[in-house]
């Protein structure tokens, strides 16, 4: 383990007996309530001293109840520094009604309008979609990058390019192909987004990539690597992405994960990776 206070920037939690999560209908192992509390059970050694919760895709209908509710969890559990909420960005100028509302909570800290699940590919790049985006710099709030997809990424450096005053994150390193050991386009797609000076990445989610049973750190060392000559450590963020990464990893063996792959490096850097970018980028 480490020393290092961690600031866990992609933690999920869900009650499915207070809200609608659909998705979860079709993932056994993670539909049940996620809480803090077994959070906290299985980061047991790890100094988690902040986390940002990410949304989680409720049903549309809810966004504002699962703000709410997640409040209702941080007041029990003060680590929870951050949201990370859902908003209908594609409504573009009619947008801005339920960000007013969102961004009277000052645990708001950034938005997230999944693309991955569009089956358009060029759902991102739709003129009220962007407009949608681009309002976030009126109320100073990130844009979380969420794709999946060649397709995907190539017309997310699009949406980056058109909305140059809105900071982004991009969520999971991009969603490379670990399974099947392909690094390209990602790879050039991931250099040129971090030629962007608008933009930063989460090292989250790389296990969900992999072959969930037979995965090794061997298999993620290449892709991480690349995201560390991309971005640098100065634009980089530790994500537990809890407890989604159950489906292939327990939280502790993705962590042990990232620590020895960047064993090697300064103490400065890794101070920066596990806390300092993430308490800059979402100001918790």
């Amino acid at each position: 383990m480490t020393g290092i206070p961690i600031v866990d920037t992609h933690l999920h939690i869900w009650d499915p007996h207070r809200l609608r999560y659909a998705w979860l209908d079709g993932v056994p192992p993670l539909n049940r309530p996620h809480l803090p509390a077994d959070y906290r059970a299985v980061t047991v050694g790890i100094n988690i001293e902040k986390m940002v919760f990410v949304q989680c895709e409720a049903d549309f209908a809810f966004f504002r109840e699962e703000v709410a509710w997640v409040t209702e969890q941080a007041a029990a559990d003060p680590r929870i520094r951050g949201i990370v909420a859902w908003a209908p960005l594609e409504q573009g100028a009619g947008a801005r009604g339920a960000l007013a509302a969102l961004a009277v909570n000052p645990l708001l800290v950034g938005i997230r309008r999944i693309i991955q699940f569009e089956a358009d590919a060029g759902f991102c790049l739709r003129p009220d979609f962007v407009r949608g985006v681009q309002l976030l710099e009126e109320f100073d709030l990130p844009f979380e990058l969420c794709i999946k997809g060649d397709a995907q990424f190539m017309n997310t450096l699009e949406l980056v390019r058109k909305c140059p005053r809105v900071r982004f994150v991009l969520d999971h390193i991009g969603k490379p192909f670990i399974k099947e050991k392909i690094r390209e386009p990602w790879a050039s797609c991931l250099r040129e987004l971090a030629a962007l000076p608008n933009t930063c990445c989460k090292v989250s989610g790389l296990v969900n990539e992999a072959a969930w049973e037979t995965w090794t750190p061997g298999d993620l060392q290449p892709y991480l690597d690349h995201v560390v000559a991309c971005f640098g450590f100065d634009r980089l963020m530790f994500g537990g992405d809890w407890p989604v990464c159950t489906l292939a990893s327990t939280y502790p063996r993705w962590f042990d994960t990232l620590l020895n792959a960047v064993s090697a490096c300064t103490a400065e850097e890794k101070q920066k990776l596990f806390h300092d970018n993430a308490e800059k980028f979402y100001r918790v």
